[in-house]
């Protein structure tokens, strides 16, 4: 049972955002969207990669073992099948439009490796810091099938995944208290709108995958992401489609926290940074 969504004082945007080109792992070829310097300002998100191309050699390699420590990764696979292994003990393949929840905390190895030669692969991986009194909790993983994540059509025909939070009074596969994430996945019909409540001390951006969104005066064209303006007036944002148009839509409480990071570990601290590096040449991350 969805309950309706007012949104009398909408967002705007602040900012168009053009991913970068980059690669990854054994050479996976992804567009960094949420990149380092945008850390601050999107808190407590610290990174959005996003792939998708029918080309094996542009994935073939997949991610092999890599470690993190401090954060989460949601990877979410709208086409392709990936592997995961972790050095907790962890194993499970993402498949399309499942969903890979790991939490790091105090240091996990991992590899994510296709199992397919051929064929489409797309998806984004999101990193969503941990509060600094996390950082160094267990490690915890979950696989969340396409099946099991609520989804729900509002009466102009959006189809609304959500993947984390609550959204028209659907609650998702997933809730953090401390960052309070919101991740929806949205499928919008031509001509559409869609209406979502935001608290006004949240940070939110949409990244559009498909077609092109119109957010206030502001249209919003495939591979571009949109950073929401902030302010205490504002009560949610309101969206808006000319064409068959897909988008993720990703919000979050601000942990407000410093952030250090060197590479796959994000603290609080450089000394904190130093002990991780210590602590993963010396094995300590490979025990469950």
């Amino acid at each position: 049972m969805t309950t309706a969504t007012v949104v009398a004082h909408p967002r705007g945007v602040e900012r168009l955002i053009t991913g970068q080109a980059t690669s990854d792992g054994a050479g996976v070829k992804l567009t960094r969207v949420l990149t380092q310097p945008l850390q601050r300002r999107l808190d407590p998100f610290l990174m959005l990669d996003a792939f998708g191309t029918d080309n094996p050699q542009d994935y073939i390699g997949g991610f092999p073992d890599h470690p993190h420590r401090g954060f989460e990764t949601i990877t979410y696979m709208i086409a392709g099948r990936m592997r995961h292994r972790d050095s907790a003990g962890h194993e499970g393949l993402l498949q399309n439009g499942g969903v890979q929840w790991m939490t790091a905390g105090r240091g996990v190895i991992h590899s994510e490796l296709p199992e397919q030669e051929e064929g489409r692969m797309e998806g984004f991986q999101l990193w969503l810091n941990l509060p600094g009194q996390d950082k160094m909790m267990a490690p915890w993983y979950r696989d969340i099938q396409s099946g099991d994540i609520p989804e729900f059509s509002t009466p102009q025909g959006v189809t609304v995944r959500v993947i984390a939070g609550a959204s028209h009074g659907v609650s998702g596969a997933v809730q953090r208290q401390a960052t309070q994430p919101l991740y929806l996945d949205l499928h919008l019909p031509a001509g559409a709108s869609f209406a979502q409540a935001l608290p006004p001390e949240h940070n939110a951006f949409v990244y559009v995958y498909r077609g092109e969104l119109r957010v206030g005066d502001t249209q919003v064209p495939a591979q571009r992401m949109a950073i929401l303006q902030n302010g205490a007036d504002h009560d949610g944002v309101l969206l808006r489609s000319e064409t068959p148009t897909r988008a993720l839509l990703i919000a979050g409480k601000p942990l407000k926290e410093p952030i250090a990071q060197y590479g796959p570990f994000v603290m609080n601290r450089q000394d904190e940074i130093f002990q991780a590096v210590e602590d993963f040449r010396a094995g300590r991350f490979a025990a469950p």
